[in-house]
């Protein structure tokens, strides 16, 4: 068995690559640029909204508690932020402490499950899976539920593959030996 403290390199490597690597595809690939719809007349739609007075939360239109659910002309899910929407400094730290997590319980299954020694592709298949299910897996349940585009879906576990793969590669090139 392979201790935790022996991992503390490709834990802490397969964040930040993987953190580099979601940088890279949002500044360069842009695949997610055309996730969200425009909705017609911002403008309006700002204001009439606004005018409601939300505070930040989720929301869901018409709600459960609400008797003309069935005739309601439009069903809307919607969160709403804070003023300013998302503060990009406090989202990298915490976007980043959550690949670290990942990267912690890639860590902590391959260290229960492979041996010291283990050859590369069987670090690489143990941590690849585990990556992508937490990367992954759940996004699935948007769709499903919440009738969200399977294409965004995709996009988003396509993103999930390829910081499981760069966590796997990292973890079978470090795996003590």
């Amino acid at each position: 068995m392979v201790t935790l403290v022996a991992l503390w390199l490709p834990i802490l490597l397969s964040a930040v690559i993987a953190f580099m690597a979601g940088w890279l595809m949002h500044m360069f690939v842009r695949h997610h640029r055309n996730d969200f719809k425009a909705v017609p007349n911002e403008p309006s739609a700002c204001q009439s909204l606004g005018s409601l007075g939300l505070t930040p939360g989720d929301y869901f239109i018409p709600h459960a508690s609400q008797s003309q659910r069935s005739s309601a002309p439009v069903t809307v899910i919607m969160t709403v932020m804070r003023p300013g929407g998302v503060q990009l400094g406090s989202a990298l730290v915490q976007w980043f402490l959550y690949q670290l997590a990942i990267s912690f319980l890639c860590a902590y299954v391959a260290s229960r499950t492979l041996a010291f020694a283990a050859p590369y592709l069987n670090v690489f298949r143990v941590v690849g899976t585990v990556g992508f299910m937490a990367y992954s897996v759940a996004y699935a349940h948007e769709s499903i539920w919440w009738q969200r585009g399977w294409g965004i879906t995709v996009r988003y576990m396509f993103d999930g593959l390829v910081y499981s793969l760069l966590t796997a590669g990292v973890f079978g090139w470090l795996w003590p030996r």
